[in-house]
């Protein structure tokens, strides 16, 4: 690194790689279209029409890498957060710009509260092995 603390050493920390501020990947932004749905356990799936995204010159590589992870199998968001090591806030927004742009969209699994009670199950079950 030069004396005058300008060289190119000055963006590179060697125990954490790159120093980016969560907020410059978001442009600043903390919230995106569609975001109000992006809970720890909302999973993210390509489109299967998706296109290429790094033709896209608006995604980051970091939008690009998300919908690499969710072309091999769905993720979810905490599972994004972790494995590009982003703030779970990060990832919300970028999921939400690639669910905006129509190259993920997002589902929730069934709550608790909507699945069958366990006793209607064995139910149906008696039934149909006393048909």
């Amino acid at each position: 690194m030069s004396g005058d603390g300008q060289g190119t050493d000055h963006w590179f920390d060697d125990d954490a790689g790159p120093v980016v501020r969560p907020y410059a990947m978001t442009r600043g932004r903390t919230t995106s279209a569609g975001q109000h749905r992006l809970d720890l356990i909302a999973v993210v799936v390509t489109e299967p029409d998706a296109g290429d995204p790094e033709a896209d010159p608006t995604l980051s590589p970091e939008h690009v890498e998300i919908v690499g992870l969710c072309r091999d199998a769905p993720q979810s968001v905490a599972e994004l957060a972790a494995e590009l090591d982003l703030p779970v806030g990060v990832v919300r927004v970028l999921v939400g710009d690639l669910a905006h742009a129509e190259f993920v969209h997002v589902t929730r699994p069934v709550p608790p509260a909507e699945l069958p009670d366990e006793s209607i199950l064995r139910d149906v079950i008696n039934g149909l092995r006393a048909l």
